[in-house]
């Protein structure tokens, strides 16, 4: 504990951050800890500063998949800085650092005249999280364009290098611990006709917006997809679009969104997605597993 009141003084952390503004659904307490690292040396420092022994860690992207508990997360936030934000092309690999926006890397890659990440346009995470729940849409996965991602191991700073198969990546899974941070991803594209790329990035973006929420407080996906089936058809066949928890809605206009209204607390996110998935379970014996990722809740 004592490392992290170190690096307070030093003011290299902050103490009780609020992360609500973070995250997509604007609810949720602060952080015990924040830091924003800017540069690896600072994000290896972490490591040899002994700071995180036996402290709880979050990494936090672009927090579009996140639920922060009302009373907050116990522990450090790691945030990553302007030093993760660059996009580069060499021939027929793109590297991109982890804080990049997955529609900003679609539209950097279409406009270099390359060709295979515009699925990316139609996720709204980052780089790292991309890697870190391999994410996908469209039938095409981060695994399948992935080369290698670069990862700071913070419980003794070292740096390697993981390919798709290192990372143990399947349907929105890896085997990434909450002290693994991705700083980089190197992927795959082939030479595109920018033309071309721009009509398919629009065509998924007019997809996103005619059959997803657009202008609300949401996390995308709340379930992920059983075998056979969709989340979003499940729940719209037992009629629970509508659905209210507190201020908390299941979207009328694509099931397996929640819509949060501003009186929302992050408790009535995580009971209505407790509901939705008890009532699915008793009509359809199918146990839906959460997409979006709880920190600070209580068991």
């Amino acid at each position: 504990m004592s490392g992290l009141e170190d690096l307070v003084a030093a003011g290299v952390v902050a103490r009780e951050v609020p992360l609500g503004p973070y995250t997509t659904y604007k609810s949720g307490g602060p952080a015990r800890y924040f830091v924003t690292c800017d540069d690896l040396t600072t994000l290896v420092g972490l490591s040899a500063s002994g700071a995180l022994t036996d402290m709880p860690v979050l990494v936090l992207g672009r927090g579009s998949n996140l639920v922060v508990a009302d009373q907050g997360f116990p522990g450090l936030v790691i945030r990553l800085g302007s030093s993760f934000t660059g996009i580069e092309t060499d021939g027929d690999l793109t590297a991109a650092g982890s804080a990049v926006s997955l529609p900003q890397l679609a539209r950097a890659s279409v406009n270099a005249g390359r060709s295979g990440l515009e699925f990316f346009v139609g996720v709204p995470g980052s780089v790292g999280g991309a890697v870190r729940q391999n994410a996908g849409c469209f039938g095409v996965e981060t695994k399948d364009r992935l080369i290698k991602a670069t990862v700071v191991d913070l419980r003794d700073g070292t740096v390697s290098a993981r390919g798709p198969l290192d990372l143990d990546l399947g349907y929105r899974h890896s085997n990434l611990s909450p002290t693994d941070v991705v700083t980089e991803a190197v992927f795959a594209t082939e030479e595109g006709d920018i033309e071309t790329g721009l009509q398919e990035l629009r065509r998924i973006t007019r997809w996103r917006r005619d059959h997803q929420p657009g202008g609300t407080f949401n996390a995308g996906s709340v379930f992920k997809n059983p075998s056979g089936t969709t989340a979003g058809e499940l729940i719209d066949s037992l009629g629970l679009k509508g659905l209210k928890v507190g201020d908390v809605s299941v979207s009328k206009k694509h099931a397996n969104f929640f819509v949060a209204g501003p009186g929302a607390t992050s408790a009535d996110i995580a009971e209505l997605v407790a509901v939705v998935k008890s009532r699915v379970f008793e009509a359809t014996g199918t146990i839906l597993e959460p997409e979006i990722q709880f920190v600070g809740f209580e068991e």
